[in-house]
């Protein structure tokens, strides 16, 4: 059927076009000035509503889409690797009376245990399954496994008061069959360390951050990025010391099974075998280990009352104030994204209509 006359058309159009410009002038006011290269983007630039200009919009939503700032989120995601173990069998020694009544990880500085909050930052960067391998007090763990059921799982290291770390990891060998992340359960620190190791490209992952001067640091010397030793002594250590042992890792199957060879053997003389300086290093010289350092990580170790005075009154409230920022960021990068997609959308349509009315003044001529 032909379309009307043009001058009959004319007006339609017009209230068309008003309407449009109605609902669509606040939403690109409203975008932020920064999403745009200089100059910026203005309404009427963007009429009449060609093709081109609609690519530009889409490359502008792609480009932001990935974006630095998308990358901090609070919902899980998908990971390549899906399980996790946190040792938390020590005693605490170091920590007198206040570990013979709790275990480091049942620490508390804000409203959850620390080994909690680890749990919690697990989960939403996508770990389904958290081995919690237990010890002293083991019983103050059990609330975690009924509270997230299905998630987390303890294994309990009978020798606790006569072993090392890697004596507990060997102790969760049966429940772990595949890549997974092992953490220390008296550790705070910024979830973007979990995100560091998930993101890195290669398999076996040690974490390092910058030189914090805190007391009882780790020191790891490093050749080609990859482990050589590491030590609380500097001086016994290279020239070639990349940063400090945060204490999380990433460790594939391969190198868990070089891990327990090395320490089946020493186990026949002792189980006072560390899984870092003992086995970690003796497997690295099989299986490269690659040294990921995150020069300004806000993180900690709580060993002793020093430790944990320095941990609750500078480094939490630093971490607290990071992760709300990068909160603040996710959401305001979440909204801009649905504007610029509510934005594509109305020029979308807007350009199918200016085809429609084209095509029909084609066919009426």
């Amino acid at each position: 059927m032909a379309m009307p006359p043009t001058e009959s058309r004319t007006p339609l159009f017009k209230i068309t076009c008003l309407k449009f410009a109605t609902l669509a002038a606040p939403t690109i006011a409203a975008l932020p000035m920064p999403l745009f290269a200089a100059p910026a983007i203005q309404y009427d630039a963007i009429c009449p509503f060609s093709e081109r200009r609609i690519g530009r919009i889409d490359s502008l939503m792609q480009d932001h889409h990935h974006s630095e700032l998308d990358r901090e989120t609070t919902e899980p995601h998908d990971s390549p690797v899906r399980q996790a173990v946190i040792l938390a069998a020590g005693v605490g020694v170091r920590l007198k009376e206040r570990g013979k009544m709790m275990p480091k990880g049942r620490l508390c500085l804000g409203e959850n245990p620390i080994i909690e909050e680890s749990i919690l930052r697990l989960l939403a960067v996508g770990i389904k399954q958290i081995v919690i391998v237990t010890g002293h007090l083991a019983e103050q763990f059990e609330p975690l496994r009924d509270r997230y059921q299905g998630a987390v799982q303890l294994v309990h290291n009978s020798y606790y008061a006569d072993s090392g770390s890697m004596y507990s990891l060997y102790c969760a060998r049966q429940h772990i069959d595949e890549d997974f992340l092992l953490l220390e359960s008296d550790l705070i620190y910024e979830r973007r360390a979990l995100a560091a190791l998930l993101e890195y490209p290669e398999d076996d992952i040690l974490l390092l951050s910058g030189f914090t001067n805190s007391s009882d640091e780790v020191f790891v010397e490093t050749n080609g990025g990859c482990l050589v030793a590491m030590s609380k002594n500097r001086n016994s250590l290279g020239l070639r010391i990349a940063g400090e042992l945060v204490g999380i890792s990433r460790i594939s199957q391969r190198l868990y099974r070089v891990m327990l060879q090395k320490a089946a053997k020493q186990f026949c003389t002792t189980r006072h075998v560390d899984y870092e300086t003992d086995c970690l290093v003796a497997a690295a010289q099989v299986v490269p280990v690659n040294c990921h350092v995150v020069e300004d990580l806000v993180w900690a170790e709580i060993d002793d009352e020093r430790q944990l005075i320095r941990a609750r009154d500078k480094v939490y409230p630093a971490i607290l104030q990071r992760e709300n920022q990068a909160a603040l960021v996710a959401r305001a990068s979440s909204r801009d994204r649905r504007r610029l997609r509510n934005l594509r959308a109305g020029l979308s349509d807007r350009a199918g209509a200016a085809a429609l009315l084209s095509e029909g003044t084609k066919n009426a001529q």
